[in-house]
């Protein structure tokens, strides 16, 4: 059993880790949650304890996982601090502010050999397990391009947000998943375009990026925007033999958001309306269409590697060098806009 405590007690914590937590109760323990006030608009859960005192978490020798899902500009101090009460960290998305943050951590987790990885979670969405599944099928013969889309139509967030800052910035709070998704699967690109926007005038929030990663001849483009009444396609993919559309997005945030919880088996599961569709030409010259059933996503499978990484030493399924070029591509795309 892995037994685990959450600094942070808001939305990430009861939305998007406890569901997906508490869905393995043959290995994963949820002991305690922290916050500094004590308040929380979530309801509490049975048999957790709920404290406003960190040394219920830091001086618990039954914990071995620190969750740190508090705001992203405190995640380095945070998670340093769990690192050096000797407790193993998993740290909310965007990990760190800078690389060489996210490289003092790394380094600080393997001098008292414990782990810290980043929360990851988007590598489970449906949408993105099924583009994998439709490239390996080889039905689109040679990729060429790939679209990926993250949209929403909220203008009033940019509107009250009248300063820049990173911590607010749209690319770190949402490339932050579709990038780890391009990491995960392409790897290191041989080069990247910027095109990160302030669309309400400088100094004003990140509302918008466009970001271009080249493998070869391959182009895997990420696309966001606060302001598109309606959204893109979730992924396009092009090949020389054929495309693959992707209309939906992953559908767990959906139910969760209608507190639909992972304990109903149609959790998150496509409808045939949401199925892709995958065009192409055989080798025989001859026209295909058709829909692609949708791979089931599941976010619990990140607390199912880290349970096989701490209880039974396996390796990590988010990798140091993968959080850090993450880091590094965030931090390039900031740059290019204040730079512009």
């Amino acid at each position: 059993m892995l037994t685990i405590a959450y600094i942070g007690n808001g939305k990430s914590t009861n939305r998007y880790h406890l569901p997906f937590a508490l869905k393995l109760d043959q290995q994963i323990k949820v002991k305690t949650i922290y916050s500094r006030s004590g308040h929380s608009d979530w309801a509490p859960i049975a048999g957790i304890n709920y404290t406003t005192d960190l040394n219920d978490i830091y001086g618990d020798p039954e914990i071995q996982l620190v969750v740190v899902a508090t705001p992203s500009q405190s995640h380095y101090a945070m998670a340093k601090d769990v690192l050096m009460h000797g407790k193993n960290a998993l740290v909310e998305k965007p990990f760190t502010e800078t690389s060489a943050e996210a490289r003092a951590l790394f380094a600080l987790a393997k001098q008292k050999n414990l782990l810290i990885q980043c929360y990851q979670n988007r590598r489970y969405d449906s949408d993105f397990l099924t583009v994998q599944k439709v490239i390996e099928s080889g039905r689109l013969g040679d990729l060429l391009e790939v679209e990926m889309h993250f949209d929403y139509f909220r203008p009033e967030v940019p509107a009250s947000i009248t300063h820049f800052s990173v911590g607010t910035s749209y690319l770190y709070g949402h490339a932050c998943h579709t990038l780890d998704q391009v990491i995960s699967y392409f790897g290191r690109p041989d080069k990247v375009h910027y095109d990160v926007r302030q669309l309400l005038g400088t100094d004003r929030m990140n509302d918008y990026f466009d970001l271009d990663l080249y493998y070869g001849t391959l182009k895997v483009s990420v696309k966001s925007s606060y302001f598109r009444i309606k959204p893109r396609p979730s992924f396009v993919v092009y090949g020389k033999q054929g495309m693959f559309l992707k209309a939906g997005k992953d559908r767990q945030e959906t139910d969760l958001k209608h507190f639909y919880l992972p304990d109903h088996p149609d959790f998150g599961l496509d409808q045939p309306a949401d199925y892709g569709t995958l065009t192409y030409m055989d080798d025989a010259a001859q026209y295909h269409e058709e829909k692609v059933v949708s791979a089931v996503g599941d976010y619990s499978r990140v607390y199912a590697g880290l349970y096989e990484a701490i209880i039974n030493g396996q390796p990590k399924t988010v990798k140091d060098e993968e959080t850090i070029l993450q880091i590094e591509l965030l931090e390039g795309g900031i740059q290019a806009m204040q730079n512009a």
